[in-house]
């Protein structure tokens, strides 16, 4: 069976533009994110069949550096990923 994209990130969360997250350990609205220039294929965490294309990012807390796919997946609804382990 061929590998599925969607398969590398998953759903942390959804929430509404600027609402609070956590996304490892942090709440990434409240960090100056920096574009890696990737793009993650997702999926809508309440309708799986809507695969949306998002930015991967990071930020550097305490020395320590967090990656994160974002993207909004409808009007100020957004979606947090983070990299399958």
């Amino acid at each position: 069976m061929p590998h599925d994209p969607t398969d590398d990130w998953t759903p942390v969360g959804i929430v509404f533009d600027g609402d609070p997250i956590e996304v490892d350990g942090i709440n990434p609205w409240l960090y100056a994110w920096r574009s890696t220039g990737e793009r993650a294929l997702v999926r809508h965490p309440a309708y799986p069949t809507q695969v949306h294309e998002v930015e991967v990012h990071e930020v550097t807390v305490d020395g320590r550096t967090i990656r994160f796919a974002a993207g909004e997946l409808s009007n100020t609804v957004w979606g947090f990923y983070r990299e399958w382990r």
